[in-house]
């Protein structure tokens, strides 16, 4: 298995100017520049020039603290270096970067924006999705200077028509390797991780299909509520904002069959195929569920009901904790469930990919205890590897007991978005969604949206701070 550096991709110029839109917004402040801080501090990225656009007339002033408040935490790491490169970009772009006021939505204006700055460029939409849409909307390829890269946060569209009205919007301004649809759930560490456990261990490959897996789950449910995000979240619910996107692409690589390399098109053919070959396994109505939190505690802190939050409009039904079973038909995987959760505010933050082995066929006489499954957790965020198996004693020889084997993986020195930037800026897309992958999770996801809408699965409700409504499994 070869794996590909992360120096520039050879069909891939070095990019100039590093253009976020959205430079006033939450995700840019919170997450995106704290990530190019990152990645400056180790040294990648350094000769960038940085500017910020947004909507919000915002001062000089005003930017620069939003630089030197987001890049705070870098400077230890950078000082820290033995190569003050970092430390020196770091000093720089808070010194040099500027921020214009836009609207991205008037022809012509970003066009004009664009022509002002030294090419190539790429362009970070730190946007809402229908803004982004409409931003690209009103270019054309010859607003573009030669190299740009497209940038996009998930959704990607809202539905998989209008994914792939998207899909068709972006193409006809660059390439497709030159559009990063991004997945900061997909770091670079994560990813290699799953494919080093599945494709460098004898032990585990042969086991790896339907005659000895039980079933898989992939969970991802967090304590944490809405974190000033009401606006977003309560239009898209767990559904939208985890599982369509983030849970199926993890899937998939679990999923996956080997790749002839861990290159771009290799490894996203193969997640392509896994995902063509997935759908809801069953009805809508077995096949899912959905809740929401109400009031109640989590740690010491008290938790309102969901629908009392500013922001919230109850009559959307919106849940926050949403569970689908699908099946990937197809020779390893046919009879083998997959079961995808993600919720908020819960009791316990589990994030995790759970493979349950099947029971051995029999039991020698004379051994007694509980015959459990082998059961294999795959961590994530820090990314962790538990296998837990039956063994003897201690005491009783004779009498079964569980134990786990642990070990930690490999965890990347750079933040899930310093991940995403170094992908752009090296110009790589392995870890970029690819425009069919994006329109067929929504394809998967499309019947449990629709029977949800016509209240075929009843929205439960669980306190804040518990495992989730009676009779859910934890």
């Amino acid at each position: 298995m070869s794996y590909p550096n992360s120096e520039t991709h050879e069909h891939s110029p070095r990019i100039e100017t590093l253009l976020i839109l959205g430079a006033s917004g939450d995700l840019t402040g919170r997450l995106l520049l704290p990530g190019l801080a990152s990645l400056l501090a180790e040294g990648k990225g350094t000769d960038i020039t940085l500017v910020g656009a947004g909507s919000d007339d915002w001062t000089a002033e005003q930017w620069r603290s939003r630089l030197k408040e987001s890049f705070s935490a870098a400077h230890d790491t950078a000082q820290n270096a033995a190569d003050d490169a970092g430390e020196r970009a770091l000093a720089r772009i808070q010194t040099t970067s500027e921020y214009v006021r836009i609207d991205v939505t008037e022809p012509g204006a970003l066009a004009k924006l664009l022509g002002s700055l030294q090419g190539p460029i790429a362009i970070y939409f730190a946007l809402p999705p229908a803004i982004s849409q409409k931003a690209c909307s009103v270019l054309k390829a010859s607003d573009l200077p030669a190299g740009t890269r497209l940038v996009l946060e998930k959704p990607f569209g809202s539905g998989q028509e209008s994914a792939h009205a998207l899909n068709e919007t972006l193409a006809s301004l660059v390439p497709e390797h030159q559009i990063h649809r991004v997945d900061h759930f997909l770091g670079k560490s994560t990813v290699l991780n799953i494919l080093g456990l599945r494709f460098a261990n004898r032990l585990l490959e042969p086991l790896w299909n339907n005659n000895h897996i039980e079933k898989v789950e992939i969970v991802f449910d967090e304590a944490l509520t809405l974190e000033d995000r009401a606006r977003y979240y309560d239009t898209a619910g767990a559904l939208r904002d985890m599982i369509q996107s983030h849970l199926l692409e993890v899937m998939a690589l679990i999923a996956i069959d080997p790749p002839t390399s861990i290159s771009e098109r290799d490894l996203r053919d193969q997640i392509g195929a896994v995902l063509r070959a997935t759908a809801i396994d069953g009805a809508p109505a077995k096949s899912s569920r959905r809740a929401r939190y109400t009031a109640g505690t989590i740690g010491a802190c008290d938790v309102p009901n969901y629908v009392d939050e500013a922001g919230i409009d109850a009559a959307r039904q919106t849940e926050t904790l949403a569970e689908v079973q699908v099946a990937v038909s197809s020779w390893r995987w046919a009879g083998v469930p997959f079961i995808l959760r993600s919720g908020k505010a819960l009791g316990a933050a589990r994030k995790e990919a759970l493979i349950t082995f099947k029971p051995v066929p029999h039991l020698p006489a004379g051994l007694t205890g509980v015959d459990t499954p082998t059961r294999l957790r795959i961590g994530f965020g820090p990314d962790t590897l538990q296998l837990e198996i039956d063994v003897n004693g201690p005491g009783d020889v004779f009498t079964l007991n569980r134990t786990t084997l642990s070990a930690d993986l490999h965890a990347s020195r750079l933040s899930p978005y310093g991940e995403v930037l170094d992908g752009v800026l090296s110009g790589d897309p392995l870890l970029s969604v690819r425009s069919d992958t994006a329109e067929e999770c929504w394809r998967i996801v499309e019947p449990v949206l629709k029977a949800w809408k016509n209240n075929e699965v009843p929205l439960e409700e669980y306190p804040a701070g518990s495992d989730g409504p009676s009779g859910w499994p934890s």
